[in-house]
């Protein structure tokens, strides 16, 4: 690993720090200049909103305290809480996914108290097995965001132990690629078979975690687990969706940008912005001219991407999941700027169709195949970057949009609710605020509508979790 560098280009999320190489010298300053100009005019028309938001937190945030506090998530329909990771044990999810935003928003009490809950109520040696790509960017990120908040060297303590623990599914492995699965009492390791995403999002948690620590572990075996796929790509240079991680066989062989493959794509261009490993750049470039000849097609002036074998290149569908939008910023800070907005734009035109994004559609027909609404973030985390991409409002004005969506159909007494149906009148609610909403959906919508103080708007990185690894101030 190198020591952390500033090489050109953005990363997905780290918004404007190095904005003049992924755009024409007066694209840049235009760019720079009015995102800098909207963030000092007066009065703001966002700032009431910004507000707005920290109210809808907070509300969320009280009935988690009172309902479930110590939980993984809130049920808030009937006022419970529920398990994530361990049926019957907990490791504090949202407490750990919220630790970054009650900083932005300035909770500092309620800041304190999530803290105090981490250093002397969180146990990570439970005889049990977690899914290791959902602990290692929600609780190893989380704690680590929580650090670069707080400077509290316990929180940097207890994510260096879990990763530890996490390490055996990554050591264990013939080929480098991780299990999916680890016990944190034994070590044991299950789940050969792993999707894509899960082999290849760790290397921004890890490679932080090794540059605080000076232990360059994290980082190797999150590169060594990237590598692991690109080595095995098709003569076409395109991946499928599942390897397994004792042979190296494809398991799953359709290319696809959908899960579960989507944050692969995203933590090879992290990592190379990150820590300036220019293996990662390369792997990046090589896979993603792949999946423009292959998948990507244009229609109506939107852009969409479909499935095809990943050994013939055979069309084998016309499918795009929600989680998928959040490849719109990764377009742009990889220097495809016009695609990132094109393919924010089909997105926008499918809320054209429904009141909410559903979790699954067929593109061609604009139908649901899955009409759930598990409160994604995917659309707005998008809106975020473009907007301080480009500069233009109109990707605030998308967000300020999809957020009274939100308000209008997903809240409830105690908070917010998924939908598990958006296409039925009145929307079929179901009874879950997922840890990730508070880490993401209202993180976004806060730095886009407030002028949050205590957040670099120029230098900073999000990771795939929302989490603030650099940039708090």
């Amino acid at each position: 690993m190198t020591k952390h560098s500033r090489p050109g280009g953005l990363t997905r999320r780290r918004l404007l720090g190095g904005l003049a190489t992924t755009l024409t010298p007066a694209a840049a300053l235009a760019g720079t200049a009015s995102v800098a100009s909207a963030a000092s005019a007066a009065p703001d028309p966002y700032a009431a909103l910004g507000a707005d938001v920290v109210t809808e937190f907070r509300t969320a945030w009280d009935s988690y305290r009172r309902l479930a506090w110590g939980r993984d998530e809130l049920r808030p329909l009937s006022g419970s809480g529920s398990d994530f990771f361990i049926p019957g044990g907990t490791l504090g999810l949202t407490i750990i996914e919220a630790l970054d935003t009650l900083y932005l928003m300035e909770l500092d009490s309620e800041l304190s108290a999530a803290v105090d809950w981490v250093k002397n109520d969180l146990r990570l040696d439970q005889q049990a097995p977690v899914q290791v790509f959902e602990a290692i960017i929600r609780l190893v990120g989380g704690l680590l965001s929580g650090y670069a908040a707080t400077k509290d060297s316990a929180l940097l303590d207890r994510a260096r132990e879990l990763a530890d623990r996490l390490l055996p599914a990554f050591q264990r492995s013939a080929t480098g690629a991780p299990y999916r699965y680890v016990n944190l009492a034994t070590g044991e390791v299950h789940g050969a078979e792993a999707p894509l995403a899960e082999v290849g999002t760790c290397i921004a948690e890890f490679g932080e975690l090794s540059r605080l620590t000076g232990n360059r572990t994290y980082f190797d075996v999150a590169k060594k687990a990237l590598r692991a796929v690109y080595e095995r790509r098709s003569s076409l240079d395109l991946v499928g969706t599942t390897i397994n991680v004792e042979t190296g066989a494809w398991v799953g062989t359709t290319a696809t940008l959908d899960p579960p493959v989507d944050s692969f794509y995203e933590y090879l261009w992290d990592g190379w912005t990150l820590f300036g490993d220019q293996d990662l750049r390369t792997w990046y470039d090589t896979l993603t001219a792949a999946v423009f000849e292959r998948l990507a097609e244009r229609r109506n002036g939107q852009l969409w991407f479909r499935q095809a074998d990943m050994a013939t290149g055979r069309i084998t569908g016309h499918g795009q999941s929600e989680l998928t939008a959040f490849y719109a910023g990764l377009l742009a800070q990889s220097g495809r700027l016009a695609d990132g907005e094109r393919y924010h734009d089909a997105w926008t035109a499918a809320l054209g169709t429904f009141r909410l994004p559903p979790e699954y559609l067929d593109y061609r027909a604009m139908r649901a195949l899955d009409p759930a609404y598990p409160l994604r973030p995917e659309y707005a985390d998008s809106c975020l970057f473009l907007w301080l991409t480009t500069g233009k409002d109109l990707y605030r004005s998308r967000a300020r949009d999809l957020y009274a969506r939100q308000k209008r159909h997903c809240k409830v007494a105690r908070g917010y609710t998924v939908v598990d149906d958006v296409t039925a009148t009145p929307m079929r609610l179901g009874d879950l605020t997922p840890g990730y909403w508070y880490s993401e959906n209202m993180k976004y919508y806060y730095l886009l509508f407030a002028k949050a103080s205590r957040f670099d708007y120029r230098d900073n990185y999000l990771s795939t979790e929302g989490n603030v690894l650099r940039g708090l101030t």
